[in-house]
């Protein structure tokens, strides 16, 4: 009977332990966050459970797995500098001169309940791009780097192609034309390559409209030899355009010295240029004063 009871106890504490080892899970998701719960016990399949809302608490079964990703507007930078989500873009113009893009593409990850499962489980657990700690992680950066920026890099370099390299650094018309084109174009090219639309506008909030990621762009920048020469050109035409203004002002001195002679004659004209330099001094003499003025001698030296 004491051993029946030893043996009882022992499965007991043994039960309580694994009970212990194996309690509730939870997840605890920020204002900025959603997630995902999969049923992941100790005897079962893996099955997704539920999603969970920004700012939630909830608790799940032993073992159960939970996966949180960015609620809200989130950016990718590929400006290329400290912090960015990727590098500059290169693009070959009509031209054939290679541009260099940088810009941030801003949007929001759908997190619709069964839009967000799919992309988790398409493309979130291939990349581990879910959130730790409350932060984006590298699987993140490198999904975006293939989500967004290979279907951006598409869009510009077939755009690029109809525009000159001088036109799309120097006319700020042009870009904008450009720009809106690409915008238009990258969005259609990120649904194809996601298969979904798994990228928002920046307001998108879980529901309605999911429309399209919002692109900025910098000016294209040709390579810096290109740089060079065309400003270069610049300063070559601004001296082009002091050189005409320079002649402009000759001519009409000259136009004005023809006027001159014609009134006072060429003697007149040199007096009157005398006069004007102080090369000549005039005492005024009073009509009838009757005042007499020498003039003084040559000097014989």
């Amino acid at each position: 009977m004491r051993k029946r009871a030893v043996l009882a106890l022992t499965a007991a504490g043994a039960l309580g332990a694994m009970l212990t080892l194996n309690g509730c899970t939870t997840i605890n998701t920020q204002p900025d966050e959603a997630g995902l719960v999969y049923d992941a016990g100790p005897i079962s399949n893996t099955e997704f459970d539920t999603c969970v809302g920004p700012s939630t608490r909830a608790w799940d079964g032993p073992g159960d797995r939970h996966y949180t990703y960015p609620f809200g507007q989130r950016t990718f930078d590929f400006s290329g500098g400290e912090g960015a989500d990727g590098n500059p873009i290169s693009v070959v113009t009509k031209d054939n001169v290679t541009m260099t893009v940088a810009g941030v593409a801003t949007f929001a990850l759908n997190t619709e309940c069964e839009t967000l499962r799919q992309f988790h489980e398409r493309i979130g657990i291939k990349f581990q791009a879910w959130m730790e700690d409350g932060q984006t992680t590298d699987g993140w950066r490198n999904m975006l780097n293939v989500y967004l920026k290979q279907p951006l890099d598409k869009a510009m370099d077939a755009v690029s192609k109809k525009y000159g390299y001088k036109e799309l650094y120097s006319d700020p018309e042009v870009k904008e034309a450009w720009e809106e084109e690409v915008g238009r174009l990258a969005s259609r090219f990120i649904k194809d390559q996601a298969g979904a639309e798994f990228f928002c506008r920046p307001s998108y909030t879980g529901s309605g409209e999911c429309g399209n990621p919002v692109l900025t762009l910098q000016t294209p920048i040709p390579p810096e030899n290109i740089r060079a020469a065309l400003t270069a050109e610049q300063e070559a035409v601004a001296q082009n355009n002091a050189q005409k203004q320079r002649n402009e002002t000759v001519r009409t001195e000259l136009e004005s010295i023809r006027e001159l002679v014609k009134v006072l004659g060429p003697e007149g004209y040199v007096l009157h240029k005398a006069i004007e330099e102080g090369k000549v001094t005039v005492v005024p003499v009073p009509t009838g004063s009757g005042i007499n003025i020498t003039p003084p001698r040559p000097s014989n030296e």
